[in-house]
């Protein structure tokens, strides 16, 4: 059998517990047709980069298979044909990865990171816009005399 990684993105309309449903039921077919899912990731709701189908965002997915490649070809079938599921990409690989995925990884850094003031000179005093005393002055033009406007 080989090694494959699958990631799925479902509409953004779906609730989250119907798109876990959708991998559940995907999961399914691949061990009716002899396979195993090592594992199910949930990234949750993330931007597209573009519109696809006029949604903007979507719930993806991941799931690392063990199955052969019939098994993962009847998935991928079923997926297009459900109106929920926007985009699918399987890639075969060599071996599958222990642990989160890089995506879930990132995320428990950028909680662990902080907010903007955490970053290099956060913890410089807030700049002031208000002018200086010593700052030179612009005056504003002064408005021509009366007399001159009659002459002309």
């Amino acid at each position: 059998m080989s090694l494959y990684e699958h990631i799925f993105i479902v509409r953004q309309d779906v609730s989250q517990q119907a798109a876990e449903g959708l991998a559940e039921t995907f999961k399914s077919i691949i061990t009716e047709n002899g396979g195993k899912v090592e594992k199910t990731e949930y990234w949750g709701i993330r931007t597209l980069a573009y519109k696809i189908r006029k949604n903007r965002k979507g719930h993806y997915i991941l799931m690392n298979i063990d199955a052969p490649h019939a098994a993962v070809a009847e998935m991928e079938r079923q997926m297009k044909l459900n109106e929920d599921v926007l985009r699918l990409l399987t890639l075969r690989v060599d071996e599958l990865e222990e642990g989160p995925s890089a995506v879930l990884a990132s995320r428990g850094r950028d909680d662990r990171r902080g907010g903007r003031d955490d970053r290099k000179g956060g913890d410089r005093p807030k700049r002031d816009f208000t002018p200086r005393d010593d700052a030179p002055r612009v005056k504003a033009p002064e408005p021509a005399p009366a007399a001159a406007k009659e002459e002309a």
